[in-house]
């Protein structure tokens, strides 16, 4: 009981990250190391106590989203609605199963139980990974019905307790079940046997690859319904699944894709798409785009006419499985069910209980599998037959730290796959611009730029002019702006990704001296919009909630940034007169510069500091150097930074280039990517170059 309260305080740890009070600590922040002083306290542009107006703008904007998705009511509409929104998930998911594959069981252990057997395994899920999971096998020859047992945010995966007892309970009742580690997590982290949170920075590096968390692990599952479905005492037509927290959210998401199973039991998992939106939840359980598509009772529909119960919790400590968020979602999807004429095959129990999956939630789902699945009793609670778990030692496919070398945990995956994708692109012998540019406007959903609809100027402080930009689609970006001491000079515009007062103070005294023109924009989610939602005490957090809530409504943070900095130009060459402006951007907020350029021809010249020369994924140790607005769906499908240089045909200067985890590059490295940069020039018919400056630290 002890590890179980253990697992699920990490559990609420993960899932939690309320901290409304910003926290400075320059040790722990985006960039560990500081060259310089940041800059001296530049003055504010916003009021004090205003609303939190990055939370509002994106919860506004998924109240409305949910008030739009309405679900067919006549059969003949809803089946055709039902097979354009799988296609859409599993295109947005980025699921591709192989079922020719072997699945390559490998047995490493057997226990024998009282009435039951687990045996420790392997098994092939996509080529070369491989999942970790328990079989737990009742006496008997069978056939049985089996269930497939997803596993939430226990970071020992499906070695926790209060995981492990639904197979120890299943087989007593006369059902296989597997329990399998979620991607990333349990025996599949990155050292094995020192378990870890399979999301942040780091689960969100598959999106570069084309691919996510969510669809991974969907992957994972039907893999292990393959396995399931191919076992001799397992009746193939009677498969369950279940899970709680992010393993219910897994056995939504199952369900809804794979017809093969024919019931399913989600605990603490369902609420509406809409709660999702900036709220702590993890990347697994972000689908890109989500709700340009439907809202989580649309989702649910899918499983109709097949069965599914779910389970929430009164005192549930997160507000996205709110009892009341998973009725919003079933009312809205029963009418499908009663469409087929099998409404009761949608239902919902709410018990008095905090998160997890407890004693009460594993006696409703095998009542409603002892119905579904066997056609015994009325689906009511079933009392449980008493078991014991094991300790993990005991369940494990391989012992403690001795995995098969070359195991494809994430880091190994995200490598590999990368360097797949960084290869084909290299040898591309040449590139079409404006298709590139176009290709890269989707990736960043750009769909229009908004027109500037009001600056709001105030009193200058200290030489600084202050003014508020209203956008049309319901954006403040507060700026400061210093004029240049001569007309003629050119203006430089800085962003960083953490704010302006992060803005190193010698490159402002630099800019002063040469009596430059200045702009300072604070970016969405950025020093003046930071939300107070975000956790800014953990960096594997920085904006977390706010990159997440923009993918959910078919944007990205990149790409909002951009468009941003196009509206802060426009204003500067139209209401300073500005002839010239350089764009000087840090880190992720420097490659939103180069996308501006490279889309719009923006900026005359672009400097960009600590900013990484490829996404091609490189250290697992520093993952979390940028923050998650750095990681961009399909990226390196489409190309890589050096592309995005080359298309703007601009000069540029890359100061301090570093890896996507914010590692120096070697000098002999460095060489490499110079002449990748300047090839990429010449294969997309640009001018002028790209220079780099390696600073010591």
């Amino acid at each position: 009981m002890k590890r179980s309260v253990i697992y699920y305080a990490l559990f609420a740890a993960i899932h939690l990250h309320f901290s409304p009070i910003f926290h400075e600590n320059e040790s722990t922040g985006s960039f560990s190391v500081n060259r310089n002083s940041m800059a001296d306290s530049l003055p504010s542009v916003l009021p004090d106590q205003r609303a939190d107006l990055v939370n509002n703008r994106l919860r506004n904007e998924a109240v409305l989203k949910f008030a739009l998705h309405r679900l067919p009511d006549d059969i003949k509409a809803w089946e055709q609605y039902k097979s354009g929104l799988r296609k859409k998930i599993i295109e947005k998911a980025g699921i591709v199963i192989d079922r020719r594959l072997p699945l390559d069981i490998r047995e490493s252990g057997a226990i024998q139980m009282k009435g039951y057997s687990i045996k420790n395994i392997s098994f092939q899920t996509s080529p070369g990974v491989y999942a970790t999971a328990n079989l737990f096998i009742p006496d008997g020859e069978g056939p049985f019905p089996a269930v497939i047992i997803m596993m939430g945010h226990n970071l020992n995966g499906r070695l926790c307790e209060r995981c492990q007892a639904a197979g120890h309970s299943l087989a007593l009742n006369g059902y296989v079940s597997l329990g399998i580690d979620p991607w990333g997590a349990g025996e599949r982290t990155t050292i094995h046997g020192q378990f870890e949170y399979h999301g942040g920075c780091y689960g969100a590096s598959l999106m570069n690859l084309g691919e996510t968390l969510l669809g991974r692990q969907v992957m994972d599952n039907m893999r292990g319904v393959d396995l399931l479905s191919s076992l001799p005492y397992v009746d193939a037509s009677r498969i369950g699944a279940t899970g709680a927290s992010g393993g219910g959210n897994q056995t939504m998401w199952l369900t809804a894709l794979d017809e093969r199973i024919k019931a399913a039991v989600p605990v603490v998992s369902v609420g509406s798409f809409e709660s999702y939106v900036m709220r702590h939840n993890c990347i697994c359980e972000l689908l890109p785009d989500g709700l340009t598509l439907t809202e989580e009772a649309g989702v649910l529909a899918l499983v109709a006419p097949r069965a599914i119960k779910m389970c929430n919790h009164t005192r549930d400590a997160s507000p996205t499985f709110y009892p009341s968020e998973m009725i919003r979602s079933f009312s809205n999807a029963r009418p499908v069910f009663k469409l087929y004429g099998v409404e009761n095959n949608i239902d919902y129990k709410v018990l008095d209980l905090v998160h997890g999956y407890w004693p009460e939630d594993r006696q409703e789902m095998l009542g409603w599998f002892d119905l579904h699945l066997k056609g015994l009793g009325d689906g009511a609670a079933k009392k449980e037959i008493p078991f014991e778990t094991l300790p993990d030692e005991r369940l494990m496919a391989y012992p403690s730290g001795k995995r098969e070398p070359g195991f494809a945990a994430t880091d190994v995956y995200a490598k590999k796959q990368g360097a797949a994708l960084r290869a084909s692109y290299l040898k591309t012998t040449g590139f079409n611009a404006a298709q590139k540019k176009k290709e890269l406007r989707e990736l960043l959903r750009i769909h229009e730029y908004p027109r500037l609809q009001k600056a709001h100027s105030y009193s200058a402080i200290e030489g600084w002019n202050r003014t508020v930009l209203e956008t049309a689609d319901q954006k403040l970006i507060p700026i400061l702006h210093r004029a240049p001491v001569k007309p003629s000079q050119e203006y430089v515009l800085i962003v960083h990704p953490r704010g302006k007062n992060h803005i190193e103070q010698n490159l402002l005294n630099e800019l002063k001296k040469a009596g430059k023109g200045i702009v300072i924009p604070d970016l969405s989610g950025t020093g003046e919009t930071l939300s107070g939602m975000e956790n800014t005490r953990d960096k594997n957090m920085a904006l977390h909630l706010v990159t997440r809530a923009e993918l959910w409504l078919g944007k990205t943070l990149m790409g909002e940034w951009v468009k941003e900095l196009s509206a802060v130009v426009d204003y500067i060459k139209t209401t300073h007169s500005a002839k010239e402006i350089e764009m000087d951007g840090t880190g992720e907020a420097g490659l939103a510069a180069l996308f501006l350029s490279a889309l719009e021809g923006k900026g005359d010249a672009l400097v960009l500091r600590d900013a990484p020369l490829s996404y091609l994924f490189d250290n697992r140790e520093t993952v979390d150097f940028y923050s998650m607005a750095i990681h961009l769906p399909g990226f390196l499908k489409w190309g890589d930074v050096s592309l995005a240089a080359a298309l703007t045909g601009k000069s540029i200067t890359m100061i301090n280039p570093l890896t996507m985890s914010g590692q120096p590059v070697p000098e002999s490295r460095l060489k490499e990517y110079r002449m990748e940069f300047e090839s990429a020039r010449k294969k997309s018919l640009q001018p002028d170059k790209t220079f780099f400056i390696a600073e010591s630290r």
